[in-house]
């Protein structure tokens, strides 16, 4: 608590944003002129950008439209600190950083133990000007992916001291040697320091090529952090230990709670087209303000809410989420892939029956998977939402928490039996998601070819 009000302090008393904290806000939403935009098109969400941006009364609104459960801790923390116009988060100093992408000459300083510099008079990732085409706002989103630190990271400034270690936890590099996700940036106290962004978790390098929007399936958060404290000799509670080596690769518990839930990182693609977000459909996706707030509040509890960032960033994140889309198939259609879609028709696209072939949320206890995600206390509304299934065939491990290795192992009844040992996370049956595992082989192995496609 002293640290925290030091923090706070320190950066009432600096320049680190880029205008100052402004006063609490005036609704001042334009009235609409002429015909109604159709709703989520460009028009109509350059409309609800100025909204989500101006008016206090709206953003509540949205806010407590958009929780499914007002009880689970995830809720419970956002409905008492945001939307409140003068007090709670509202208050909380605007912060817009400067960050540096970490270049491979930045990395090369990190790995010998120097920490970069980060001028006074480097420029902060945003000068204060909104856009006002949809252009502008995708291109700003995605600075805010790529630069805007969700905090300072220790874990993995120990680690890029350690290029076999930062290898072996999947810091990517790019052809030219860069770290998507990483930054060097002047924090809220002013410490230059080493955080990370949406991307450490949402991009890949492919070839060589970053990708954004695809899941970072190699990173292991929990190895990264064991590896810190077996080097430094800081203290780790015993517990917490057991449970980050349990996550492994593309897993992390990031929860509100104490509850035993890691999920499987995923991929953004389609985003625009589903009506629930996180695996527990923890939040209605029936607005862009719901995934504005949710950006905005990530970024502010990720900071541990020492501050919060402006507004027209987190509506700018949103907008390039809602851009994101996975390079070119080389997938080919064939009679294989034409008897698949059929099965898929009959057997999968009645809950799989969005855009992107996600859907709507379904009671964890019908689906029959571990439950623990759905009804733990920090995220919990007791179901399970239908996932996009967009790059289907390259999003292995499958399900929530990534126990199914495969779609042939997810199609399949063996993985039900009592006595399986072939499990992703270890021996032991991997139960529920039923459907399918009934199919003869050859229609089994028609829809796996279609869902190669998608």
């Amino acid at each position: 608590m002293v640290r925290a009000a030091v923090l706070l302090a320190l950066l009432l008393a600096s320049s680190c944003s880029s205008k100052p904290v402004p006063p609490p806000e005036r609704d001042r939403t334009p009235a609409p002129v002429g015909v109604e935009p159709e709703p989520w098109s460009d028009e109509w969400l350059l409309r609800e950008g100025l909204r989500f941006t101006a008016d206090t009364r709206y953003r509540r609104a949205a806010l407590e439209r958009s929780l499914t459960n007002h009880d689970n801790v995830y809720s419970r923390v956002r409905l008492a600190s945001y939307g409140h116009g003068t007090r709670g988060w509202d208050m909380l100093p605007v912060w817009t950083p400067r960050s540096r992408p970490v270049t491979a000459d930045l990395a090369e300083q990190l790995q010998r133990g120097e920490m970069p510099e980060v001028a006074r008079t480097h420029p902060p990732l945003w000068d204060g000007v909104e856009p006002t085409t949809m252009h502008g706002w995708v291109e700003l989103g995605r600075r805010v992916f790529f630069e805007f630190p969700m905090r300072a990271e220790v874990f993995m400034e120990h680690g890029l001291t350690k290029p076999e270690l930062a290898a072996a936890v999947g810091v990517e590099r790019t052809a030219a040697g860069d770290v998507p996700g990483l930054v060097v940036f002047a924090n809220v106290d002013g410490e230059t320091r080493v955080g990370i962004t949406c991307a450490i978790c949402h991009s890949t390098v492919k070839n060589g090529v970053t990708v954004a929007g695809s899941a970072r399936r190699r990173f292991d958060y929990g190895r990264l952090r064991l590896a810190y404290y077996a080097d430094t000799g800081d203290r780790v509670d015993p517990a917490l230990a057991r449970r980050m080596a349990g996550w492994g690769p593309g897993r992390a518990d990031v929860t509100e709670d104490d509850d035993e839930d890691p999920v499987t990182i995923p991929d953004l693609w389609g985003l625009r087209a589903q009506r629930w977000l996180t695996q527990a459909g923890t939040i209605r996706h029936d607005s862009p303000l719901a995934l504005a707030i949710r950006q905005e509040t990530q970024l502010t509890d990720s900071n541990h809410a020492l501050i919060r960032p402006p507004r027209a960033l987190a509506w700018a994140l949103a907008m390039y989420v809602y851009s994101l889309s996975p390079p070119p198939s080389d997938a080919v259609p064939s009679a294989l892939t034409s008897r698949g879609s059929a099965v898929f028709s009959d057997r999968c696209a009645g809950c799989h029956s969005n855009a992107a072939f996600g859907g709507r949320t379904i009671a964890a206890s019908a689906i029959g998977t571990n439950p623990s995600l759905a009804t733990g206390r920090g995220r919990g509304t007791g179901s399970y939402r239908v996932p996009p299934l967009v790059r289907v065939g390259e999003g292995a491990p499958y399900l929530h928490d990534g126990s199914v290795g495969s779609l042939d192992e997810l199609l399949s009844a063996a993985r039900l039996d009592p006595a399986y040992v072939k499990g992703h996370l270890g021996p032991g049956p991997i139960p529920g998601h039923r459907a399918g595992t009934d199919l003869a082989p050859a229609d089994r192995a028609a829809l796996i070819a279609y869902l190669g496609t998608l």
